[in-house]
């Protein structure tokens, strides 16, 4: 049986370290998605345009050019996760509003017909169009919840004022009526840790608008914060890197 489309009023926090701080705190829309479903309310569509929408090409491997679902499905097979004939995948992401949008990380969850979480794909992307994503599991496929660190070398460069150095350590904690994530950048004593928190309900119309009353634009006004944060950053100091090249790899392993 398909899931019907869930909304995240989510909580998005940023906690820089070191002896340059930084914090910050705002509300996002998330939805959580069956990629095989159907049933959606009327303000919200696959792959046409829409108040809320996510877009196939939008996820899964190249930016802009993703295949989805079926790029997601073929991750975790190459890597043996073990979803049985009965297992499916669902993606928590922000999505379009009004056809705009940007994710600065999406997550592909794979469960197996019992319902257990068995794997995580990070899909993280940057303000200038590249990706690179993280896969996260437990040893040996146990079911994924909050008492496991899944650790990851970073290899991408996300913002501007952050080495590519050090490790990003994921802990998830994900339910079908809550979901809470946190994810630190751990390198010496500088670095970020990042959390993503929220009661899960069913998506409605109502919801919808009352999401983009509150939060207008949704993706375009994430991408504004972004930048003003970044603005606010420089302002204090923080120095700037150059953007590398991206990794040649689309996935990296995450370990336990």
């Amino acid at each position: 049986m398909s899931l019907p489309p869930k909304h995240l009023r989510g909580i998005t926090t940023h906690a820089r370290r070191g002896s340059l701080r930084n914090a910050f705190r705002y509300g996002v829309d998330y939805v959580l998605i069956d990629p095989s479903s159907r049933i959606s309310p009327a303000l919200f569509s696959r792959n046409r345009f829409n108040l809320a929408s996510v877009y196939d090409r939008d996820h899964g491997g190249a930016v802009k050019a993703g295949r989805g679902v079926d790029w997601a499905r073929r991750v975790f097979a190459d890597r043996g996760v073990p979803l049985g004939a009965h297992g499916r995948i669902l993606l928590l992401t922000q999505p379009r509003f009004l056809g705009y949008v940007f994710n600065p990380v999406s997550f592909w969850l794979a469960y197996d017909g019992a319902g257990a979480l068995r794997a995580i794909i990070a899909e993280v992307n940057n303000p200038f169009d590249e990706r690179h994503s993280y896969f996260c599991a437990a040893p040996d496929f146990a079911p994924i919840d909050k008492s496991h660190d899944i650790v990851a070398d970073k290899l991408f460069y996300v913002s501007p004022f952050q080495d590519i150095a050090g490790q990003y350590r994921f802990q998830f904690d994900i339910g079908f009526t809550r979901i809470a994530i946190r994810i630190a950048h751990e390198n010496g004593d500088q670095g970020v840790i990042a959390t993503l928190y929220g009661p899960l309900e069913n998506l409605t119309n109502r919801g919808i608008l009352w999401g983009f009353i509150r939060r207008p634009f949704g993706a375009l006004r994430t991408i504004g914060l972004i930048y003003w944060q970044a603005l606010k950053l420089r302002l204090k100091g923080a120095r700037y890197r150059n953007r590398p090249q991206p990794p040649v790899q689309e996935v990296s392993e995450c370990r336990s």
